[in-house]
């Protein structure tokens, strides 16, 4: 089994993440740690407890990370699509956790578990980028004991929060720039121009709600995500956007990646944000590159995601 941390700030497509890993054998699930984004840092931090113990997963531990960003204020979080708790205003439904957070902050959990673990990690960061930022930063000589990072976030073509960022890129850019320009880590880039084309419609959510406990427990938290994305999609479904991230963390090679030489814009301008991604053929060759992430089986990909979480 290949060692994975999530690194999230639940939020429902998180809630499907996690619990995606949670049902695959192929991963170890060491930890996972928590970030301020969709909501404040507390509720993620709960919502991550609850969530792991509706998987069966109640001890695997949980970590709080940062509560802000590296530099200038998040502006707003997520409520108006994910509740006010993060998950519909539903996470009081789930099962009260076994444990409590563990002692370590998340940085010096990851660092520990990168220290112990018998080879190199997986880490997928799900959420804004700051506590990666941090661990590269104050833990330098683990950065070989990362196998990759696989990053929910950016837009090659505009984004999701404002017309040139995506939510987790435009919740802290300084820490994005750190992981995604500054760093050697190898990273894959999953961004929302792929995770949009992946959304699931209302059969699948029906399908979804056949299942046991847990597939169903996920459905009943989406009512205010569903609502959100019925204005934004047109239809009625949902956009699973850190599912999507954690399935290439599963199944490396289920999402199409080309590597691109990249830049995040940290200005406090209308472009604040954006990831900017050299995709020109005349571009330097040796310029470093991020895998990103630009296309898939999109029946396959939905229905892996949905066999492992009917599997429950």
């Amino acid at each position: 089994m290949a060692p994975l941390i999530i690194d999230t700030d639940p939020g429902i497509d998180d809630a499907f993440a996690i619990a995606l890993a949670a049902a695959s054998p192929e991963v170890d699930l060491l930890a996972v740690t928590t970030v301020f984004g969709n909501v404040p840092l507390a509720h993620t931090t709960a919502n991550a407890l609850r969530l792991l113990e509706l998987c069966g997963r109640g001890e695997v531990p949980v970590a709080a990370g940062a509560d802000r960003p590296l530099v200038h204020p998040q502006p707003y979080s997520a409520f108006r699509v994910h509740g006010e708790d993060g998950l519909s205003g539903l996470a009081h439904t789930l099962p009260e956790p076994s444990r409590d957070v563990h002692e370590l902050g998340a940085v010096e959990l990851m660092a520990d578990l990168l220290r112990a673990a018998a080879e190199p990690v997986v880490i997928a960061p799900i959420g804004p980028l700051t506590n990666i930022a941090l661990l590269l930063a104050t833990h330098p000589e683990l950065k070989p004991r990362i196998a990759r990072l696989v990053i929910m976030g950016g837009g090659l073509d505009g984004g999701n929060t404002t017309s040139a960022a995506e939510f987790n890129i435009w919740s802290d850019p300084e820490a994005a720039r750190r992981v995604l320009v500054e760093e050697d880590v190898p990273a894959t880039l999953v961004p929302v121009d792929l995770t949009r084309r992946c959304a699931v419609d209302a059969a699948w959510l029906d399908r979804l709600d056949t299942g046991g406990a847990v597939a169903r427990a996920l459905n009943v938290l989406t009512p205010s995500y569903r609502a959100s994305y019925q204005r934004s999609l047109g239809w009625d479904g949902l956009v699973l956007h850190d599912a999507v991230a954690l399935a290439e963390a599963i199944r490396p090679g289920i999402l199409h990646t080309q590597g691109y030489p990249l830049d995040v814009e940290c200005s406090l301008g209308p472009s604040r944000g954006a990831t900017v991604v050299d995709r020109r053929l005349s571009r330097d060759p040796e310029a470093p590159t991020v895998d990103v992430a630009v296309d898939t089986e999109l029946d396959a990909l939905r229905t892996f995601i949905l066999e492992r979480l009917l599997a429950f």
